[in-house]
């Protein structure tokens, strides 16, 4: 008899909240007061199921799901990927880890309906449940089965030893794990925080190697677009021209570019048939809003975006990092403008479309962002304007008509009296504040919509949905393998989504928890139209020290959990003393 045959299998599972994360050499803690689970209509309601085994080589199990409500449940793996740069150096007491390594991130569909159990390491299945109006209002209840050879082999509440290799049970009773879901009958409203997470098609294009705009493109942006829509994201980064952000001076990224301009007896002619076909894309998947790319260069608008033409029947760059902002640039936008402001009136588009002048501008680019703003003259009157940025001096001087300043840098403004605010997060957004590195724990990345409700935030912004490239854009990247713009920003700030196989995109953790807190937020304001802002502010912060700010939080998993099991139970009953 071999060593194999001799050894004592241990498997093990634990029911936990969406907002663990499971490392392989760590034990997770059950949280009894972390597994209430209840939803209403309109919102995918997860958890995590954590589980390992104690046997010399790694093994393939079956994952079973039965339900009532197994067709509106969805079982994927919570797979490690590398993190390079854990954090940004600086570090507040809200990390999980500060060291590069093996995080729990990426989310894959089981293949065959079987998980890899590995031996003596802490692996976790992450479940969702849609929950859609078909499903009546009640309790149900959500077992998960690991099954050896046709037999259940593992329980949450205790260890189940099988021995030897026949998959023969130590113990004879069935071993189950339960969960119970209670769904009201009330159904989430839609969105109204506008919600943008920087979609960039060039990285598609150069992933999946096809040619931009080309069939095969249009078919991948679809598919995301599609992922993007269902889990609260609402506008639409539409490139113009080449995207300006994130590119090295004198480099430049894959060309995109939605406008065909050619140069014509020195004028130029522009054709808008693709930005047609992207804004019907767009609107087919569910987008609302559409924010046209940066006029101008990223950090001071000193030069022109990248430009491609067809001058005397060949492709040439007109426009670019050789440019001035204010020259021949001005004398193209003042022809380009009209056009394009009357095109997306006539698209009936106009009341949603805003602009960017330059991404975040800083205090010493004042001068030249005034001048790039102050060359568009009344072009862009009627529109929005906003860009990201930090300086309130921007607003003081009425260059930008929505400022969008980062979340550590949005008090100054709120202290001013501006209502209607937007914000935004991202590498530089590391200390004290909301953010979703890979490095930090679920819960802060999940109380964003809670301090989005008390600002009364309309709109919120992100650079990176799907950016795989280098810092810089000097290279592309294989996002699986490097996660972090090769060592530049910590990892999970570049994107939110994977390059599946077939042109599907996989989420991660992070993206799911992030739609966790977009629904929290429409769950608030359901409450809020029940009761009133003043009855849910209390339900938020009644059992605080101190009120609740973008620097000041609850920390814990149980808060953010028991908060919004409590307005789920409020809804029910409000709903119910009305019928």
């Amino acid at each position: 008899m071999s060593i194999f045959d001799q050894k004592v299998i241990k498997y093990e599972m634990k029911p936990l909240s969406s907002l663990e994360k499971v490392f392989p050499d760590e034990t997770p803690v059950y949280r009894m007061e972390c597994q209430m689970l209840s939803g209403l209509w309109g919102e995918t309601v997860s958890f995590q199921v954590a589980y390992t085994g104690d046997f010399v080589m790694r093994e393939r199990l079956d994952v079973r799901v039965v339900s009532e409500l197994a067709e509106h449940v969805r079982v994927r793996t919570v797979e490690m990927v590398p993190v390079g740069r854990a954090t940004n150096g600086i570090v507040d007491d809200n990390y999980l880890k500060t060291i590069s390594g093996l995080y729990p991130d990426l989310l894959k569909d089981l293949k065959d309906g079987k998980v890899i159990v590995y031996s003596r390491q802490w692996r976790s299945l992450w479940v969702d449940v849609d929950i859609t109006n078909e499903i009546p209002a009640g309790e149900y209840e959500i077992e998960l089965q690991l099954i050896k050879e046709g037999e259940v082999v593992c329980s949450a509440k205790q260890k189940v030893t099988v021995i030897g290799t026949s998959a023969k049970r130590a113990e004879e009773e069935t071993l189950r794990l339960h969960f119970w879901l209670e769904v009201s009958e009330e159904t989430l409203p839609e969105q109204t925080l506008i919600h943008t997470e920087w979609f960039h098609s060039d990285c598609l294009a150069d992933y999946y190697h096809v040619e931009v705009f080309s069939e095969e493109h249009w078919k991948l942006l679809e598919n995301y677009f599609q992922e993007y829509v269902k889990r609260d994201c609402n506008m639409m980064l539409t490139p113009l021209f080449t995207s300006p952000l994130d590119t090295a001076i004198g480099l430049e990224r894959t060309t995109c570019q939605l406008i065909d301009v050619e140069v014509k007896d020195g004028e130029y002619v522009f054709g808008f048939a693709k930005l047609k076909r992207w804004i019907d894309l767009c609107k087919k998947c569910g987008i609302e809003y559409f924010e046209m790319s940066h006029l101008f260069s990223q950090w001071g608008a000193k030069y022109a975006p990248k430009v491609v033409a067809t001058v005397n029947g060949k492709k040439e760059k007109i426009f670019g990092w050789h440019t001035p902002a204010v020259g021949e640039y001005t004398k193209f936008l003042e022809s380009f403008l009209p056009q394009l402001t009357a095109k997306l009136r006539e698209w009936e588009i106009a009341d949603v479309t805003y602009f960017h002048i330059s991404d975040e501008p800083r205090e010493e680019h004042l001068e030249s962002y005034k001048a790039a703003k102050e060359s568009l003259g009344n072009m862009l009157d009627g529109f929005h304007t906003f860009d990201a940025l930090s300086s309130y001096e921007f607003y003081r001087h009425g260059l930008i008509d929505k400022p969008v300043p980062g979340n550590n840098e949005i008090e100054e403004f709120l202290a001013n009296g501006l209502t209607d605010m937007w914000t935004y997060y991202c590498t530089g957004q590391f200390y004290e504040v909301s953010n979703r590195f890979m490095s930090m724990p679920s819960a802060r990345n999940r109380i964003y919509g809670v301090q989005l409700y008390k600002y009364k935030i309309i709109g919120v912004l992100h650079w990176g949905y799907n950016f795989y490239n280098s810092q810089y854009s000097i290279e592309h990247i294989n996002p699986y393998e490097v996660t972090d713009a090769a060592g530049a920003f910590p990892s999970g700030d570049p994107f939110l989504v994977y390059p599946g196989e077939n042109g599907q995109p996989e989420e991660s953790l992070r993206m799911m928890v992030h739609d966790e807190a977009m629904t929290d937020l429409r769950a608030l304001k359901l409450l809020e139209s029940l009761t009133s802002r003043e009855h849910v502010m209390e339900l938020i912060e009644g059992n605080l020290p101190e009120p609740l700010t973008f620097k000041r939080y609850p920390k814990s998993d149980m808060y953010l959990i028991q908060l919004r099991d409590r307005v789920n139970r409020e809804i029910k009953e409000l709903t119910a003393e009305r019928k």
